[in-house]
């Protein structure tokens, strides 16, 4: 995998998203473009801590874990033909262990 070419700023991760699934679990072979974008993904790159009104939100995840977020949260991007999402730290809703 080639280095990633984006920063987030304080606040902020870059998730690569999951590929979408194209089969279910009883063998159904879906169609490319049935149901949503997934939920979840890795985190490629962790902004700075954020520091808003005097205190400061650290990080709650790191480069590496994977991560579900929220499903209108955050701003899809591609770059290089690869598709992203930026999400402020508050969007990440868990952490998959």
């Amino acid at each position: 995998m080639s280095k990633l070419k984006l920063k987030p700023m304080s606040g902020y991760i870059i998730v690569k998203p999951a590929e979408n699934e194209t089969k279910t679990a009883s063998g159904i072979i879906l169609p490319a473009n049935d149901g949503e974008k997934p939920q979840y993904g890795e985190v490629l790159a962790v902004g700075d801590d954020l520091i808003k009104d005097g205190f400061t939100i650290k990080a709650p995840v790191k480069v590496g874990d994977r991560v579900i977020y929220k499903k209108w949260g955050g701003e899809d991007i591609e770059v290089d033909a690869q598709k992203y999402q930026i999400c402020e730290f508050a969007h990440i809703l868990a952490q998959l262990v």
